[in-house]
């Protein structure tokens, strides 16, 4: 009897000390005590927690089911930002295609004869495949992954570091917009691809990344996989700067802040899920995992 009572007293104290240790890390990491799910997260959001995505800086892709929404970052890749908006509003992708589509992998569209007269913008550009500066640049952290030392989030992008955090680039997480390219890695300049399926994270710092898509994966999903006798194979309406067609589409996105407190929030919750149906969690989470909450305000 004796034995059996110490040996239940033992384990309760290592259920204790567990807790407790387990407690003492998350403080320590800085992770507050979340018991929220992510989907309560997003909804008790403040308002100031969210910011309204400028449409100087959104692509308007028309498909033939629909229009698919992208964010460019200017911040990580300023010239391939500034090239593609010249490519559309001088309507270089228009009679385009989606030419090339790997289940699982990419969707890559622009003009597959290479043909096509340039008017304005480049052809092909410096890579910027990371962006380097002085002083380390802040971002909301995780744990790094064998890709990067460091991972997270900046401005409403997944995004990794190197470990003194004075090289940022964009990962490759399902749904992020990038510049392909030949060998040579200064090639890129106007056929772009959308990653789909998983996170072909061995991409990373080997192609520019620019933006990431805020609406409408859905009508890449559905893009017919082998081109069909006489038909055009995936083709593009257009590509528009939404700030130049809000006439005609008044669409207005917001993504929640990722260096707020509810996003910090929405971290933790995924880090270690709350929901009845989970019995195992992790304490871990990838920078591509979590899902950057994104609304249309109108």
């Amino acid at each position: 009897m004796k034995n059996y009572l110490l040996t239940v007293t033992v384990a309760m104290l290592l259920n204790g000390c567990a807790g407790q240790y387990k407690q003492s890390i998350a403080t320590q990491q800085g992770e507050p005590k979340i018991k929220h799910t992510a989907s309560d997260v997003i909804t008790k959001a403040a308002e100031d927690e969210w910011r309204v995505v400028n449409p100087q800086n959104i692509l308007k892709i028309t498909l033939p089911t629909g229009a698919t929404y992208i964010e460019l970052n200017p911040q990580l890749a300023p010239k391939h930002v500034k090239n593609i908006k010249k490519l559309a509003r001088e309507g270089f992708y228009q009679g385009t295609s989606v030419y090339r589509f790997v289940e699982g992998f990419v969707a890559q569209g622009g003009d597959s004869t290479a043909k096509k007269i340039i008017k304005t913008a480049n052809k092909s550009l410096l890579a910027e495949f990371y962006l380097t500066t002085k002083q380390p640049l802040t971002i909301t952290a995780l744990e790094g992954d064998g890709y990067a030392p460091i991972t997270g989030f900046l401005n409403g992008f997944a995004v990794a570091q190197n470990a003194l955090q004075t090289q940022t680039w964009q990962v490759h997480c399902s749904g992020i917009f990038a510049m392909a390219r030949d060998n040579d890695i200064n090639s890129a300049g106007t056929e772009f691809f959308i990653t789909i399926g998983q996170a072909p994270r061995y991409l990373d710092k080997n192609i520019t990344v620019f933006g990431r898509v805020l609406e409408g994966i859905e009508h890449v999903n559905r893009l017919e996989r082998t081109a069909r006798n006489n038909e055009v194979f995936n083709p593009i309406t257009d590509i528009q700067v939404l700030e130049d067609i809000n006439n005609s589409d008044k669409s207005v996105f917001k993504v929640m802040k990722t260096n707020s407190q509810a996003f910090k929030n929405l971290i933790a919750a995924r880090k270690n899920r709350s929901e009845p149906w989970f019995v195992h969690t992790a304490n871990y989470i990838d920078v591509c995992a979590v899902a950057i909450p994104t609304k249309r305000s109108e």
